[in-house]
């Protein structure tokens, strides 16, 4: 939580500095960039040579838990179960609602277009390829070229494969190689720690290049993007509450009486592992068997993340609006899948990372530019704010869902 205000203040001290200096002396500013952007490129490359290695140790990781979890009984099944479909719903009113509030609240096109110069410029759209070629593409003949070639939708479909043949090992042999690529996964997310200790110094060197090509309209522009990703999260909450309402069959106003202390909990510390206790208590003012909450509650924490694939792909289709990307509807719906695996396999990470390691994966599997992530981060505070309580509404509704379902209470201590 303080390491995001820290990020964002070195955002806004850069770009306040940009912009005064392009001001009092702008040919001082545009003499300056050649020296300072390369800190904030170099920051940023730092920070997308851990994408490819922490997406296959998290696809693989993920999956091979969630199998674990559904294997747990007919109470965990049905819990990841109503997961998948609850992220499926929420996903999929991103990619309506995104390209909706876009064209009924579109930025200047001056803003649009200081913002677009100062986070790398035009991208050069190639050829669109035909279906068929779309189709073939998805099966890699060399994995390992593909993973050179940060070739992330082939490479997501191989090793999603590959996690499912490892669920069907014997135990001694499943543990072996989940634990292997746990381990992977840990020593990238130590890596991205790392990098990120120093995103102040790289987020400013990137802000102040930011304000010397753009201006005070990149201010507008962040502010733009920053709202747009609000709205989403306000309607990840309405989505949350008209299930609760209309799938689970809880009256709205007995939900929300009951989700107002977790709601508290879940603004002030931004977490969803934070929130847990707060859950519980309001899972059980819900009508939820304690011994049944004890087994889904914490099942939805390490794997549900309700506003996960609506927010990353807001912030995809967003920054492909901003570069002008035609998004078809085959990479709208790749993108899903992706953002679906995302956030099945992101596990409960601080904010910063999680931001990285799941929008990134979904950027380049639609052809998105990834660079902005390194600016976008820094802005990330606000939204977050509505993650968090998509999710604890999320969880709770999923919680009530999943236990309505199962006849007889579960033994507890099966979750993973």
């Amino acid at each position: 939580m303080k390491s995001a205000w820290i990020i964002l203040s070195a955002l806004v001290a850069g770009m306040l500095l940009g912009i005064a200096i392009e001001v009092i002396a702008p040919a001082a500013g545009t003499a300056s960039l050649p020296y300072v952007e390369p800190i904030g490129l170099l920051w940023l490359n730092a920070l997308k040579m851990t994408i490819v290695p922490l997406v296959v140790a998290l696809l693989i990781t993920g999956i091979t838990a969630t199998a674990d979890a559904a294997r747990a009984g007919k109470l965990a099944a049905r819990a990841v179960a109503t997961f998948v479909g609850a992220i499926f719903l929420s996903g999929t009113m991103s990619l309506i609602m995104t390209p909706l509030l876009l064209k009924l609240f579109p930025l200047s096109t001056s803003a649009a277009t200081a913002l677009r110069n100062g986070l790398g410029g035009s991208v050069e759209a190639g050829p669109s390829p035909t279906f068929a070629d779309f189709i073939l593409k998805l099966i890699p003949t060399n994995p390992i070229a593909t993973a050179a070639e940060t070739d992330i939708l082939p490479l997501i479909v191989f090793t999603t494969i590959f996690a499912f043949a490892i669920t069907r090992l014997d135990p001694p042999q499943r543990a072996t190689l989940s634990g292997l690529f746990k381990a992977i996964g840990d020593a990238m997310l130590i890596v991205i720690g790392w990098v990120l200790a120093l995103a102040p110094i790289g987020v400013f060197a990137l802000g102040y290049a930011l304000a010397v090509k753009a201006g005070v309209a990149a201010f507008g522009g962040l502010v733009h993007y920053v709202l747009i990703l609000m709205g989403i999260g306000v309607s990840c909450l309405i989505l949350g509450l008209l299930l609760a309402w209309l799938v689970v069959g809880i009256s709205l106003p007995r939900f929300i009486r009951a989700m107002v202390p977790t709601l508290a909990v879940a603004i002030s510390t931004q977490s969803s592992l934070a929130s847990l206790p707060a859950m519980l208590k309001s899972s059980e003012a819900l009508g939820v068997d304690p011994k049944k909450a004890d087994v889904v509650l914490p099942l939805a924490v390490a794997l549900f993340r309700f506003t996960s694939p609506a927010m990353n792909l807001a912030v995809v289709v967003y920054v492909a609006w901003l570069f002008g990307v035609e998004l078809t509807p085959w990479e709208m719906a790749v993108g899903l899948a992706v953002a679906m695996a995302a956030a099945l396999s992101s596990v409960s990470l601080p904010g910063s990372i999680s931001f990285v390691t799941s929008i990134a994966p979904i950027a380049v599997s639609m052809g998105v530019p990834v660079a902005p992530l390194g600016l976008l981060v820094a802005v990330e505070t606000f939204p977050d704010i509505f993650r968090t309580l998509g999710n604890v509404v999320g969880d709770v509704a999923a919680t009530k869902f999943a236990a309505d379902g199962v006849e007889e209470p579960e033994p507890t201590g099966e979750t993973p």
